[in-house]
């Protein structure tokens, strides 16, 4: 948008590439208005925050916009609903709010444009109880947003040569923007592009080429040095200098081609695929930071893997962890059960806490346990596997989902009296989901790339994104007298936001 044009004339002469922007409406379908035009229509009524209704009195506007006339308020919305997927309003509002900033940053006169603060509001208010009265000005959140994605970014490097045309930091603001609106690279690229001009950011291609000199293992090195350097500017928080609390789960990421050669495709029920990945993350009261992240590798008829060694993959996780903070407690779920994942955890000197998979020795004793009119008990045992021993303990206490007696493993001592509280400590676990949740929908961008490289870094940036929100809000709420919940203050949304924004320099 320039001094001097209308926002009429900046919307029509703007240049939107419709490749990648999906119309739902087939070829055959009688809808006499162009796609095209319903696009810069829809632009508009975003940035001028104008209703249906009165849009469809501005027939003035049709010819610049390029269309026959402006349709009424029914065909209007029917648009926005059916004939515009997510990608495509996703894209609108991108735009809209691109030109709002615009204009009111560098002062345009454009009267009709909607304020600034409909779209950035000035004061972010909690709506959690715990922090209520909380406030919090654009700029203490765009400060700490930065100063979070500086320590984050920083890490990572591509090797490339000196003299390339762009910085690796122009990488990560296109695959930030790419999480942002949930899209793929060619369509990520071209909305980046028209937000940020053709000059200033790489080509689709060009972005994958780079992707795909991150090794893996450097990848895994950057994603651990980058943990560090975001967990050093919360260093001096006296929860940080004490024993933590870790989950270590494994999440999915779908996978619909052919698999043949595809060694890291793993195979799920019902002849679904997808890649796997483990995650350490710090639960209960502390920020909720995923450590470590460690690509899971398993034997399928179509590769020649080993068979699965599921505690090496928790020997890395582990391994790394304990290099940022002390670590007292793992808690994994029933997928770990397993006497050399026990062994493991015992030689890396932590405590765990796993449900075990209820077979016919635990039946026996939930059959005692019934007879003898008992809800809690404890039973001794020990490990003795190639790598050491230790001595155990499975708990059967009251399960949490319903009628029947759950099972767990520790290798701390835990006596009948303590047991049902003590196995409480796992329902911690909650939040490594809403992690993974956050993660697929608000961070990870879209790719069907066959190319583990790329999948790769797509999920540990996904990931750093992740922290860099936490990070964030976690700064935001240090700030504030009493106790701060789980919750955030900021959401996902608004972050990745600020992030984009804060990364992208004005023309």
């Amino acid at each position: 948008m320039r001094a001097g044009k209308s926002l009429v004339s900046s919307v029509a002469e703007s240049s939107i590439q419709t490749k990648y922007l999906d119309d739902s409406y087939p070829e055959w379908h009688p809808a006499p208005h162009s796609f095209l035009g319903m696009v810069r229509l829809l632009i508009y009524r975003e940035a001028t925050g104008t209703s249906y209704r009165a849009l469809a009195r501005f027939q003035e506007l049709a010819e610049p916009l390029g269309l026959k006339h402006i349709p009424d308020e029914s065909v209007l919305s029917r648009t926005w609903r059916k004939r515009f997927d997510d990608g495509v309003r996703e894209f609108v509002q991108v735009t809209a709010h691109f030109v709002i900033k615009q204009a009111h940053d560098r002062e345009f006169s454009a009267p009709t444009v909607r304020p600034k603060a409909e779209i950035i509001d000035e004061v972010i208010a909690s709506t959690d109880d715990e922090t209520a009265g909380c406030e919090f000005s654009d700029e203490q959140i765009y400060r700490t947003t930065r100063l979070a994605r500086d320590h984050g970014f920083d890490e990572f490097d591509s090797g490339r040569a000196a003299n390339a045309t762009y910085e690796d930091t122009q990488f990560f603001e296109l695959q930030t923007f790419m999480g942002m609106v949930s899209c793929g690279t060619p369509q990520g690229a071209a909305r980046f592009q028209y937000r940020h001009s053709s000059d200033g950011s790489p080509h689709g291609d060009t972005h994958l080429r780079t992707i795909k000199q991150f090794e893996s293992e450097k990848l895994i090195d950057g994603f651990d040095l980058a943990t560090d350097r975001l967990l050093s500017v919360i260093k001096s928080e006296a929860s940080f200098r004490r024993p933590v609390t870790v989950a270590i789960d494994i999440t999915t990421v779908p996978f619909y081609g052919d698999v043949e050669g595809m060694t890291m495709v793993s195979g799920l029920n019902h002849e679904e695929r997808a890649f796997k990945f483990a995650t350490l993350s710090i639960v209960g009261l502390n920020v909720p930071l995923i450590l470590a992240v460690e690509p899971v590798r398993e034997s399928s008829a179509w590769d020649d893997n080993p068979p699965n060694q599921i505690h090496r993959v928790v020997r890395q996780l582990v391994r790394r962890a304990k290099q940022h903070v002390p670590i007292e407690t793992v808690l994994c779920d029933r997928e770990f059960d397993s006497m050399r994942v026990f062994q493991t955890l015992s030689n890396l000197s932590v405590n765990y806490l796993i449900p075990k998979r209820i077979t016919s020795t635990e039946k026996k004793v939930i059959e005692t346990m019934e007879s003898d009119g008992e809800d809690v008990a404890v039973e001794s045992a020990s490990v003795h596997i190639e790598s050491g021993e230790h001595s155990m303990q499975f708990l059967y206490v009251p399960s949490t989902k319903g009628d029947g007696t759950a099972v767990f493993a520790t290798n701390l001592r835990v006596g009948p009296k303590e047991a049902e509280s003590f196995c409480q400590r796992y329902s911690r676990r909650w939040q490594i989901e809403n992690e993974y949740k956050s993660i697929k929908n608000d961070f990870l961008a879209k790719t069907s790339s066959k190319d583990y490289r790329v999948r790769l870094f797509y999920f540990v940036f996904a990931v750093l994104l992740y922290n860099i929100w936490r990070l964030t809000d976690f700064l935001l709420k240090a700030g504030v007298d009493g106790e701060i919940g789980y919750a955030p203050i900021l959401t996902a949304g608004e972050c990745v936001e600020i992030v984009v924004s804060a990364l992208i320099p004005p023309d």
